[in-house]
């Protein structure tokens, strides 16, 4: 007997899979998996009643310790694509080796998603189940199917879905994001209603203060409270989601190369990213952030991408986590007008002197304040040469740095 996994979500692209994997491809049987990262209660219920409907064997797996873990390592790569925090991309690797541990314990020889050929879904998924010898199988793109003719084809055959109608948007949730897209939504001069935001409220001018403390990097408590990273996650969703923070309206760039409208919210990632990234820059020197921002970029890609796993990701963690060790101690979060805003940072290991910073002080350590002189008078002289040179006045080296009429130059 031949065996197929299909991740399932109860949806109607998924369940007019079932069908179609035994008709049309010819397998014997068919199982869903359903990934829990993070979901509402709603999507588990609509799975459950679609496949117990369909006859179909279904299995739910909870990954939501897995993906938040994920999510913190993104915190730590202040990890952002195009203005967003990554969260569907991040859920997807996850998702997807869950399903295929449960199809290689029930002996399936194939593998299947409901993804289409316009999004990214299909390749992040796919990146996982191609290290494996299991048939991978993508019904909606190799059949070319259309939403029109998948709600024809449900009604045709009476299978459980509300004529294909699930909404006027496509919503994808999980414990880092929620998506919104379709319909008139992908017009981009149309502007969303407030009923697509079920996270975040609109600000109401309130203010509160919150302080979250690090551990090399990790986000560890939120007002001296210890909390694991689901905790952690979920309430800093609901505090800064009543603040309307960590919305975003992008036109976002797929790697097929599509230009695609997305809304999110992400209230507990935009608190979190801010804070991090807040405290890295009382901790790390200039040249440390510099680089880590090359290091982050890429991080951010491969996470796009859904290639976690990839070597380049591995070396990239290994700076990352060697400049985490100094990124311990709290921030202090101001909730303001939709916005997370760090307006403390405090952590021993800070490269910051209060004492030589001042304005009040009159030195910096041993050095005199006049030291600085020889280095001003060196700053911008290529410049000065070169201005000079473009310029045509044929001024001597001697005149071209400061003017001083004794000084002379050893190149």
């Amino acid at each position: 007997m031949t065996r197929v996994a299909l991740a399932f979500s109860g949806g109607l692209d998924t369940t007019i899979c079932v069908p179609l994997l035994e008709e049309e491809y010819g397998y014997d049987d068919v199982i869903g998996v359903t990934v829990d990262v993070g979901q509402p209660a709603s999507e588990f219920a609509e799975a459950k009643e679609t496949a117990e409907a369909l006859g179909l064997e279904h299995y739910v797996v909870d990954a939501r310790a897995e993906f938040a873990q994920l999510c913190l390592e993104g915190v730590r790569a202040n990890a952002t694509y195009q203005g967003y925090p990554l969260g569907t991309a991040l859920a997807r690797p996850v998702i997807a080796s869950k399903i295929l541990e449960v199809a290689e314990e029930h002996g399936c020889t194939g593998i299947a998603h409901g993804c289409t050929g316009k999004g990214n879904d299909q390749l992040r998924f796919e990146a996982v189940w191609r290290d494996s010898d299991l048939e991978v199988i993508a019904p909606i793109r190799e059949l070319g199917l259309t939403r029109t003719w998948e709600q024809e084809y449900a009604a045709e055959k009476g299978l459980p879905v509300e004529g294909g109608n699930e909404g006027d948007w496509s919503i994808d949730t999980n414990l880092w994001s929620r998506s919104v897209e379709g319909d008139k939504l992908e017009d981009p001069s149309y502007v969303p209603p407030e009923d697509i935001y079920e996270w975040t409220q609109e600000p109401t001018g309130e203010t509160e203060l919150i302080e979250i403390e690090f551990e090399e990097g990790y986000p560890v408590a939120v007002d001296g409270e210890a909390m694991d990273p689901v905790a952690l996650i979920e309430h800093l969703n609901e505090v800064a989601g009543a603040h309307g923070v960590g919305r975003t309206d992008v036109m976002e760039d797929r790697m097929l190369g599509l230009k695609v409208r997305e809304n999110y919210e992400h209230p507990a990632a935009t608190t979190l990213l801010n804070a991090h990234e807040s405290l890295e820059g009382l901790v790390l020197t200039q040249e440390e952030r510099q680089f880590k921002q090359q290091v982050d970029q890429q991080w951010a890609q491969k996470g796009y991408e859904g290639l976690v796993d990839a070597p380049l990701v591995s070396a990239l963690e290994g700076f990352i986590a060697e400049t985490q060790k100094r990124v311990t101690g709290t921030v202090t979060i101001k909730f303001e007008g939709g916005q997370a805003r760090p307006v403390a940072r405090d952590s021993e290991y800070a490269a910051y002197s209060a004492a030589h910073a001042s304005f009040d002080t009159e030195t910096v350590g041993k050095i005199d304040q006049e030291d600085a002189t020889g280095v001003a008078k060196y700053h911008g002289f290529q410049r000065r040469l070169a201005n000079k040179s473009l310029e045509g006045e044929g001024e001597s080296l001697e005149m071209a740095t400061d003017g001083g009429a004794n000084e002379t130059t050893d190149e």
